[in-house]
């Protein structure tokens, strides 16, 4: 019960920080204008798909409706999203140093470990709401805009998809898009225990994030060794869940990896977190 209203109130300071709103409001905003312009300019894209297909394949719909559009949009956004992540997450600890709050709960009988997971439960929570804000914003409204059909998606050649299997498919793409997300956060909640100002989590998660990303794409044979065991590298990951057959062997390797780096984060930050002096 302690625990359930330590979380209630850790989302109620989120929710009421502007910055908590930041990445929301820029969806809300750039994605219909993206949607618009995809309507607008595709028209000879679809041409093109529609003749390199039509002889092989019947099409039900256009080529470019909702489904591709927020595949598209996928793939845009997620380069970005971290950074949004992070405002919050970075802010989760921080902010409470900053503003010297961590001495009233001090003057209480709650566990550090209870503070701790009622915080990171709220990050997590936002982080889903993020990230569900997300997928119903570039999905409903695309198909809304664009209507639906068969999805095309290029991996090895032309991969049609029928309607409904497309639907499922973009159900698993953001539960593990939502893993990626949680370990942003993760990181951004590693350095927020360390810090009194929130900028530097925000840096930091970036810093370390751009790091091993440029890592595990670079083609160098001197990295080749070590990126399959990098985080970073399965940040793509839920693309493969609209490949057919879906490699659920791979998917999983990384979604082992990357929730072990959740643990990871998580884990030190508690360390850390519980045996810091609270002085202001």
């Amino acid at each position: 019960m302690i625990l359930l209203k330590l979380t209630q109130n850790e989302l109620y300071k989120i929710f009421s920080l502007v910055r908590s709103y930041i990445g929301i409001m820029l969806f809300t905003v750039i994605v219909p204008l993206i949607l618009w312009g995809y309507g607008m300019g595709t028209s000879h894209i679809q041409g093109q798909i529609e003749n390199a297909v039509s002889e092989m394949f019947f099409i039900e719909g256009s080529p470019t409706n909702g489904y591709t559009a927020a595949y598209f949009i996928m793939n845009f956004f997620w380069v970005h999203i971290p950074f949004l992540i992070a405002l919050v997450g970075g802010d989760i600890f921080a902010g409470e140093q900053a503003n010297g709050t961590f001495r009233i709960y001090a003057t209480r009988p709650i566990s550090r470990l209870s503070i701790f997971i009622s915080k990171t439960l709220a990050t997590m929570i936002y982080t889903l709401i993020f990230v569900l804000y997300f997928g119903l914003l570039t999905l409903g409204l695309g198909l809304i805009w664009h209507g639906g059909g068969d999805m095309l998606v290029f991996h090895e050649g032309v991969l049609i998809l029928e309607s409904g299997d497309a639907a499922s498919r973009f159900l698993f793409a953001y539960g593990f898009s939502f893993m990626n997300m949680a370990l942003v956060s993760s990181i951004a909640i590693f350095f927020s225990v360390m810090v009194r100002n929130a900028v530097g989590p925000v840096i930091g998660t970036m810093a370390v994030i751009i790091f091993f990303l440029m890592v595990s794409t670079l083609p160098l044979d001197v990295f080749r060794n070590i990126q399959p065991y990098l985080f970073t590298t399965y940040f793509s990951n839920w693309e493969q869940v609209f490949y057919d057959p879906i490699p659920w062997g791979d998917l999983f390797r990384g979604f082992g990896l990357i929730f072990s780096n959740i643990i990871f984060f998580l884990g030190v930050a508690y360390l850390i977190f519980s045996r810091r002096d609270i002085l202001s």
